[in-house]
């Protein structure tokens, strides 16, 4: 069978390798899994000529005599990670032939230097961003993307494959240690942050230890009578103070602040967009958190048009507008419409309102123009606050 060349593009922990696998499995074929993280010489596709000292085959050929068949399900592990070798070579040039059905049936590694057919074999490559794979290189996948899991199903995944197996893994058993459905929703909320499930099995993990651990250290090292049961109310006692608070109604009940949706390689963010208007000042505006130039200009032009209609109520004034996103360093690029909003807050000093109110459960997405309108879609909580 000739099949597409697959691409999962997703967070880290969403389980784009075990889909993979469990594909593997459905066929009935044997599964090869290739890490090109790093990868910055084309002979690590192709092979070395075999006038080099050390020459070996190349990936593909080292892989598919690993699998011992023609027709594998092959996987192409983080194939955005893949970088430009400079003299040595670009591996994504070399990988355009492999991953091409039109060419990959006579691919020549230039070690063996004979044709080999790699039409059967299914390729399924993975990555977490697309901005950085070649742009021919991504024209022959067919992308097909793997969004974050929301907190109800991390629930369902921890019950039965987390706990189970970290359980197993520090000699407990499930009649020993008894961990509560409301204590692994705790843990979701407020010990971790992320869109697949890596961390959130080690904080599990790190639950299971410390109730082996104090078994272990138990008088007379017998097993407890009673199962430990792990509660959310005692959950501190195991993993600490919560890391993660949700401050989203403290922040945006005053005038100036509201909340934006961002989109990260964690699988989203929600930003707090902070505008003020400063006493005196030439008229200029203050702008920091690493902004887009597209936010930028939608920031500016929105502030012009709001000072058009502050002037026609009062009287006119040079006055110094300073406006804040926050959320660590990560370059921000859009959420220009919620920042323009807040900025409207700032200067009419009361709370802006959508139709139907956004309120703190709702993020803002999309941007503004200069004569003060915009396109906004409220994302809700329950969507995981992804932009559309």
């Amino acid at each position: 069978m000739r099949g597409p060349i697959l691409c999962f593009v997703g967070p880290p922990g969403v389980g784009k390798t075990s889909l993979g696998q469990s594909i593997a499995r459905a066929m009935n074929r044997r599964f090869v899994r290739i890490s090109l993280g790093g990868v910055r010489d084309e002979a690590e596709i192709r092979g070395h000529r075999r006038t080099y000292i050390g020459a070996i085959p190349g990936r593909i050929v080292q892989a598919l005599k690993q699998a011992g068949a023609m027709n594998p399900v092959f996987m192409l592990d983080e194939i955005d990670k893949v970088t430009s070798g400079g003299f040595q070579g670009d591996p994504a040039s070399a990988l355009l032939e492999v991953l091409d059905p039109a060419q990959n049936h006579s691919f020549r590694d230039h070690y063996l230097e004979v044709n080999i057919d790699l039409s059967r074999v299914l390729f399924i490559a993975t990555a977490n961003q697309l901005g950085t794979i070649h742009p021919a290189l991504l024209d022959r996948m067919e992308i097909i993307s793997l969004a974050g899991y929301t907190s109800d199903e991390k629930l369902h995944i921890a019950r039965r494959y987390l706990v189970p197996r970290q359980l197993d893994e520090n000699g407990l058993t499930a009649g020993a240690v008894a961990i509560e459905d409301d204590a692994i929703a705790r843990t979701i909320a407020q010990y971790t942050r992320e869109a697949g499930v890596r961390n959130l099995e080690r904080q599990i993990g790190a639950v299971a230890r410390k109730i082996a651990a104090r078994i272990a250290g138990a008088t007379d090292g017998s097993p407890a009578a009673t199962p430990v049961v792990v509660t959310a109310a005692n959950l501190p006692d195991y993993l600490g103070p919560p890391k993660v608070h949700d401050e989203v109604t403290f922040r945006v009940s005053r005038p100036g602040v509201a909340t934006g949706v961002a989109w990260t390689e964690a699988g989203g963010d929600v930003l707090f967009i902070e505008a003020s208007l400063l006493p005196a000042g030439h008229g200029n505006i203050i702008l920091t958190g690493q902004l887009g130039n597209v936010m930028q200009e939608s920031i500016r032009a929105w502030c012009r048009s709001t000072a058009c209609r502050s002037t026609r109520r009062n009287p006119p004034g040079r006055r110094r507008a300073s406006m804040r996103i926050s959320t660590g360093v990560s370059p921000k690029k859009r959420s220009s419409l919620t920042a323009c909003r807040r900025m409207s807050s700032s200067a009419t000093h009361r709370r802006w309102h959508s139709r139907p109110p956004p309120g703190p459960e709702c993020r803002q997405w999309r941007s503004a123009t200069s004569r003060g309108t915009g396109s906004t879609a409220c994302i809700p909580r329950s969507t995981g606050w992804r932009p559309a």
